[in-house]
């Protein structure tokens, strides 16, 4: 019989968390993942209440997914499954037969975690984990946990702890002790219980106030650093797509680099550099950036605000897509609807991005063909960053389409201009330098569309000659 005193009912709750966390100490966390699938017979405002992500995919690759997630953090899988739901409910999503049957699987499995990839409500959590006596995290939960592993950096931890505690700050559920620790992950796993909650609430507040202060220094940092960037005459180029379509292994493949690459979601957190080289000569800033999923929480975006604001500033966009996952159209709905967000519209702006459809390896030879023959028409490149199939093609795609952005313009320098010719190589691409003749100096340069007004000022618009290409 379950207990009704509200103290029993805390105590039973302190209990479960510090099993949970000893269990994942142990590295032996029990967990059930579910899905819940809303009746498509049912109305349209029913439907509305699950995410968008239930409409878009189908519940097998929903369910593919929410494994794979649960899975990146190294827990012990007992049981997965799809959960047909009728309406939701608003005490426990759930109707109570349903949750009744579920109890009976979590208890056959010994499970001590229930995963639910949907939103939770904190009063859906808390009657969920009351009646199954286990931790239940939704999918937002689940994602902060896995952000929480993969962080490296200052800047990164920060950025998931403030998600942490914006997310935790309406629920409380006896376990904010990632702030205890350094690296971060499985915050939500264990934990002191709900004891004096006000405080709490008053201390996380503080937290959060604190966190954004240092956010904020660390956005003008990179903001700095970003200046200095741009100082440098190469456009910047920024990797985005869904998460593990191989956007680290085809940086590495591209640049040389050696940036961690894993088959698993979300391996990479922190954004990272490299000089990428053109058919042309010319050369590129390539940055790889953390990986997108379907119903990202806006918590994340907010937090990661300061590292995709490099997305913001890129001159070209490579949205990197899994070609060979079943999923991949809704996947590139959900990259487009988070650039959407960003402020960046994916067809209002066809020369700022460039799709790449990767892992052509993994495809039988008809699906190779086909894909081999639809990419040219949706003006996308095949490519298998694991193999190299493509990547010539792609520097060349990279390299058009950057140019197609910047013009080129033919300049001729008196001996005497030293300050216009050092702005120009600080500012612009230099294609070619010749001498006309007493000291005066012919250049052949590539210039960004924002810089063009700049140079026309320092030099005089009348100067300035398109170049034939």
């Amino acid at each position: 019989m379950r207990p009704t005193d509200p103290r029993q009912l805390k105590r039973k709750k302190e209990r479960t968390g510090r099993e949970v966390g000893r269990a994942r100490a142990q590295g032996r966390v029990k967990a059930v993942v579910l899905v819940p699938v809303l009746d498509k017979r049912q109305g349209r405002g029913a439907r509305a209440t699950l995410s968008r992500d239930a409409s878009e995919r189908s519940p097998q690759a929903r369910l593919d997914e929410a494994v794979g997630l649960a899975a990146s953090i190294d827990l012990d899988m007992r049981a997965s499954g799809l959960v047909p739901l009728t309406q939701p409910r608003p005490a426990t999503l759930f109707g109570s037969g349903k949750v009744e049957e579920l109890q009976g699987l979590i208890r056959a499995e010994d499970a001590a975690l229930v995963i639910v990839d949907h939103p939770l409500t904190p009063v859906q959590q808390r009657n969920l984990e009351t009646a199954w006596n286990a931790k239940v995290l939704d999918r937002t939960g689940l994602i902060l946990e896995i952000f929480g592993q993969r962080a490296r950096t200052r800047e990164g931890r920060l950025q998931v702890e403030l998600a942490h505690l914006v997310y935790q700050k309406s629920r409380l559920v006896r376990s904010w002790t990632h702030l205890e620790r350094q690296r971060g992950g499985f915050g939500f796993l264990g934990g002191p219980g709900e004891t004096q909650i006000e405080t709490d609430r008053r201390i996380i507040g503080e937290r959060i106030d604190v966190i954004r202060k240092e956010l904020a220094q660390v956005r003008r940092t990179r903001g700095l650093h970003r200046k200095s960037r741009q100082r440098v005459p190469y456009p910047a180029i920024a990797l985005v797509g869904y998460t593990n379509a191989g956007k680290s292994t085809l940086f590495n493949a591209l640049t040389g680099a050696s940036v961690l690459a894993e088959d698993t979601l979300f391996a990479t957190l922190d954004p990272t550099f490299r000089s990428l080289p053109l058919p042309g000569g010319s050369k590129a800033l390539l940055s790889d950036t953390v990986g997108f999923i379907s119903d990202l929480p806006t918590t994340l975006i907010a937090a990661f605000r300061a590292t995709l604001e490099e997305v913001l500033e890129a001159d070209l966009i490579v949205h990197v897509r899994d070609i060979a996952d079943a999923a991949s159209g809704s996947q590139r709905v959900d990259v487009n609807v988070v650039l959407a967000e960003l402020g960046i519209d994916a067809k209002g702006e066809p020369d700022r991005l460039l799709e790449v459809w990767n892992k052509a390896d993994l495809l039988d030879e008809h699906a190779l063909q086909r894909a081999g023959n639809e990419a040219p028409r949706a003006g996308a490149v095949l490519v298998s960053a694991a193999t190299g199939i493509g990547l010539d093609a792609l520097r060349s795609a990279i390299e058009r389409k950057l140019n197609r952005r910047r013009e080129t313009i033919e300049i001729a320098l008196r001996p005497e201009e030293g300050a216009l010719s050092n702005w120009i190589y600080e500012n612009c691409e230099v294609i070619e330098r010749s001498m006309l003749g007493e000291g005066v100096t012919s250049l052949r340069i590539r210039i960004a569309p924002e810089k063009r007004e700049r140079l026309a000022r320092l030099a005089g618009p009348a100067r300035l000659h398109l170049a034939r290409e």
